[in-house]
């Protein structure tokens, strides 16, 4: 079974956490929550606290089929900053295997250089001219091995796009019946 793991650091927008993760559940993917904190119970953006799967320390991420990166802030800062995820980054990037950020999430890829030449989207007001990637406004984008999502209100679309990327466009649509969307 193709193994997703989304990480989650104090300040993370829990829309873009959660949303992706319902989709997934829903399509039959196994996609577990990895807190860097050193604690399963990892706070939003917002104030709400959310219990993750699994710490850091603890994943082994040779299983992973794909990433993910919710955005927020200071959680997407938090995660660029936490030295060990960027380097499981590096190695599933050069491994060629599939990167997902949504919001201010895209920046860890962007300043990693990992996005030069890349259609990508991100909230607006995230993007950053050295990153080299082509910015759209679009929901969600799939270019290559990265997704990349807007922001809160492309949550949906940002899951969407990653069960796309994993089980393709029938499961979507079926995904997308069961959760009435769009409604």
């Amino acid at each position: 079974m193709k193994k997703i793991y989304l990480f989650l650091a104090t300040g993370f927008q829990e829309t873009e956490a959660i949303a992706p993760v319902t989709v997934c559940r829903k399509a039959g993917l196994d996609i577990t929550t990895v807190s860097i904190t050193g604690d399963l119970l990892v706070e939003s953006a917002m104030g709400v606290t959310v219990q993750a799967d699994i710490l850091f320390d603890e994943g082994d991420f040779s299983d992973a089929t794909m990433l993910v990166m919710p955005g927020g802030m200071p959680g997407s800062t938090n995660l660029y900053d936490f030295a060990p995820l960027r380097e499981l980054i590096m190695q599933h990037y050069k491994a060629g295997k599939p990167l997902a950020a949504i919001c201010a999430a895209p920046l860890i890829y962007g300043r990693m250089g990992l996005l030069r030449g890349v259609k990508a989207t991100c909230y607006p007001g995230c993007e950053d001219a050295s990153w080299g990637a082509i910015i759209t406004d679009k929901a969600a984008v799939t270019d290559g091995q990265f997704i990349t999502g807007h922001g809160p209100g492309a949550a949906l679309d940002f899951g969407y796009a990653i069960v796309d990327y994993i089980a393709g466009p029938e499961v979507v649509k079926q995904v997308k019946a069961g959760m009435v969307w769009p409604y």
